[in-house]
């Protein structure tokens, strides 16, 4: 079984790292670079950007910033946030990014992941789902979270790692940025659903939080943000805690 993965997530707006709660509320956390950098010096096992205005704007993810961290980390990144074609693939691509996410976009043409796996492999095509509750059940958000739609998490995972998804990001829009733990109900159903590995987005708040996704569901990796953004805790904290529990971890050096 592959360690698993911790991962900072970098929430870009105006190029700057910024978090709020349930996707609202936004407040400034720093400069993206210099924090992935930083991250990457404490043990990250990746990097996720994420500009969550460009599909609302429909504008592309700046490429600068991709470049300039292309030149300071050693560790894998994904770059996400209006990617509209298989060209903004390339461009991300070309500029240094290891991965790349699309969400809205993929809802509305699906065949951009089939293109974006036959042209660059599965292994670099990342599908987002943001999740929220509704009284039909689980349901997609596009647009940075802002427009809801008819699509099951589980279905869309299921028809995205058909079409090629190498790897699924899920976020919780109900969780996200509360800091009282991962949803394991909604990660649990898609981790269960696919044969890709699955990210688990949106809650952490304590380190219990990182073990219990792991330990009771299948999800491959943990991404957080307010807790490395504003210093409750680092990385390597979190991850001596998880070998310390029996979950296997990359501790590096």
């Amino acid at each position: 079984m592959p360690a698993k993965r911790i991962i900072p997530c970098l929430d870009v707006k105006d190029g700057r790292v910024v978090k709020g709660v349930s996707f609202e509320n936004l407040r400034d956390a720093g400069d993206p670079v210099e924090l992935a950098a930083r991250y990457s010096n404490e043990g990250a096992d990746e990097i996720a950007y994420l500009d969550i205005s460009a599909s609302v704007e429909n504008r592309r993810t700046l490429l600068q910033i991709v470049e300039r961290t292309a030149d300071v980390i050693g560790i894998p990144f994904s770059v996400g946030g209006g990617v509209v074609d298989v060209k903004s693939f390339r461009d991300l691509l070309l500029a240094g990014a290891d991965k790349v996410v699309i969400n809205t976009a993929a809802v509305r043409s699906p065949h951009i992941i089939a293109d974006a796996a036959a042209q660059f492999g599965s292994q670099c095509v990342v599908v987002a789902i943001d999740s929220r509750r509704t009284p039909r059940g689980f349901r997609v958000h596009t647009h940075g979270g802002t427009v809801p739609t008819e699509l099951c998490p589980v279905s869309w995972a299921q028809e995205a790692v058909r079409l090629g998804a190498g790897e699924i990001l899920l976020t919780s829009m109900d969780t996200d940025g509360w800091s009282k733990g991962y949803d394991i109900e909604l990660t649990a159903l898609v981790a269960d659903s696919v044969d890709v590995p699955v990210i688990a987005s949106g809650g952490a708040g304590a380190l219990e939080h990182f073990r219990a996704v792991f330990e009771r569901t299948r999800a491959e990796a943990a991404l957080a943000a307010s807790v490395f953004h504003y210093g409750v805790f680092t990385i390597g904290q979190v991850k001596r805690y998880l070998a310390a529990e029996g979950i296997e971890v990359r501790l590096g050096e």
